[in-house]
């Protein structure tokens, strides 16, 4: 049978790049690389080691750390978070986005098949009629030079950068964790005392308003105590305010609604202390494991493939395509021999004339490779600066303390001795009142003071990533 459907072999080309010998020792002849070389002669983007995802999130977080707080509530509400927070669960699907993009670009490396059915009528050497056609069509690109393979693992160099964020993601979110209850129980504390300060001033305003009815006192005296009174009143309303923001800043970070805040539990504010270990001074190079640091060198690992890829756009493309058609009259006997039709082809281009492109793009991965080593550098600054500055808080947030201790226990002293002097009946209610309001108000110092050192405690965790020293 003469055939009723023509068909012209498709032959598919798919280029592929070579880059020098030399080219593929130096990925960079530019300041950029001379940035490097400087650097003890280290390639960043050649040193990094490969990051794969964790299967058990916690390890991110490192608990035993948390279990120095000794406190069953506060390790409730991390692994809470842990499991439900959203911003962790977004950074998960990241992962798995960016690992799709690698599949997807891994693919160019491969062969590639296609097969398809043609049904057709027309009219052939003056008959005509119907017919059928079943074309498939191979391609491969002989990835010579590995150009697709370096777009590959730039790709993949995203993947695990997405990884470090996921890390990253999950010590912000416990170390969010750990601020907020810990700044919720110095609220309780600071609330319990704001509360008798509040009921001593209520007395002392009622005592003023029976000494003034009595021409003992002045009427200024009297505003006076009147608006102290209400001063206080006024903070604690501050402070419940403040209180209730951060309880539903809780409720978010542990993935729940905020109308189920007068749920949440916390340990006495008596209890809460911290048992681990602070040192007085790291190593620089503890740095090196934070996730942004980590990312940082992938990025610039990253940039320096791309600077290789652009640089592979300048060489030859070599191609090959084949491809295959069965056609005939009826469909069993569609795969005979007799109605088939093959070819194979192959091509080598050389781009001469692309208008400035080629090269506009080898500038531009080139400057993207100088901010990559710049943001690199920019930080290895900044983590060493959170790490001192983490230090620093801790170090001088403990001298603070023990000051205001001292001044904690003299008050103390004074007020007790201000009740024997009252009971002695040397002096009146009203000055017991305000020495006993004078020592609240120091509690109040003292425990702002404590709870702001555990809070250092935890920004120390977070600089450091998580880890254990």
């Amino acid at each position: 049978m003469k055939k009723l459907l023509s068909f012209a072999i498709l032959v598919s080309f798919i280029s592929s790049n070579a880059v020098y010998a030399a080219a593929e020792k130096t990925v960079l002849q530019s300041g950029a690389q001379q940035n490097v070389e400087n650097k003890n002669n280290r390639k960043y983007y050649l040193k990094t080691a490969k990051v794969k995802p964790v299967k058990n999130k916690y390890e991110y977080v490192n608990l035993d750390w948390w279990a120095g707080f000794n406190d069953e509530y506060l390790n409730d509400y991390i692994i809470r978070a842990i499991e439900n927070n959203k911003d962790l669960k977004m950074a998960t699907l990241t992962i798995d986005e960016y690992y799709q993009n690698v599949v997807m670009q891994r693919a160019s490396e491969l062969p590639t098949i296609e097969a398809g059915f043609m049904p057709g009528y027309g009219k052939f050497s003056g008959k005509t009629g119907g017919g059928f056609g079943l074309p498939i069509i191979a391609n491969y690109e002989l990835d010579l030079f590995g150009k697709n393979h370096n777009k590959t693992t730039s790709v993949r160099k995203l993947y695990e950068a997405s990884i470090l964020d996921e890390q990253a993601a999950y010590i912000s979110i416990a170390s969010a964790v750990g601020s907020v209850y810990i700044n919720i129980v110095k609220l309780d504390a600071l609330i319990e005392l704001q509360e008798k300060i509040v009921a001593l001033r209520k007395e002392i305003d009622d005592i003023m308003l029976v000494s003034n009815s009595e021409g003992i006192v002045s009427t200024s005296d009297l505003v006076k105590a009147n608006e102290s009174y209400i001063s206080g009143v006024a903070n604690l309303v501050d402070l419940k305010k403040e209180r209730t923001k951060l309880l539903h800043q809780l409720a978010v970070l542990i993935g729940d609604s905020p109308n189920n805040i007068e749920e949440y539990k916390r340990i006495d504010y008596n209890q809460l202390s911290f048992s681990g270990n602070i040192p007085e001074s790291i190593e620089s190079n503890i740095i090196m494991n934070r996730p942004d640091y980590r990312k940082a060198e992938k990025m610039l690992e990253k940039a320096g493939i791309d600077v290789r890829i652009a640089r592979k756009e300048m060489l030859p493309q070599l191609s090959l395509g084949g491809g295959v058609l069965f056609n005939n009259k009826h469909l069993e006997s569609l795969f005979t021999t007799k109605g088939m039709l093959w070819g194979l082809g192959g091509q080598v281009m050389q781009p001469i004339f692309m208008g400035g492109k080629i090269m506009a793009n080898l500038k531009a991965r080139k400057i993207a490779y100088e901010k990559s080593l710049q943001n690199y550098e920019k930080v290895n600054l900044t983590s060493m600066q959170e790490v001192n500055d983490s230090l620093v808080s801790v170090n001088m947030d403990k001298e603070k303390l023990s000051k205001q201790k001292k001044i904690q226990e003299l008050e103390q002293k004074d007020y007790e001795m201000t009740q024997e002097k009252y009971k002695e009946g040397v002096i009146a209610k009203l000055d017991l009142d305000q020495k006993e309001e004078n020592l609240l108000n120091v509690n109040k110092m003292v425990y702002s003071t404590e709870f702001d050192c555990m809070v250092d405690y935890i920004n120390f965790y977070k600089a450091i990533a998580a880890q254990n020293i």
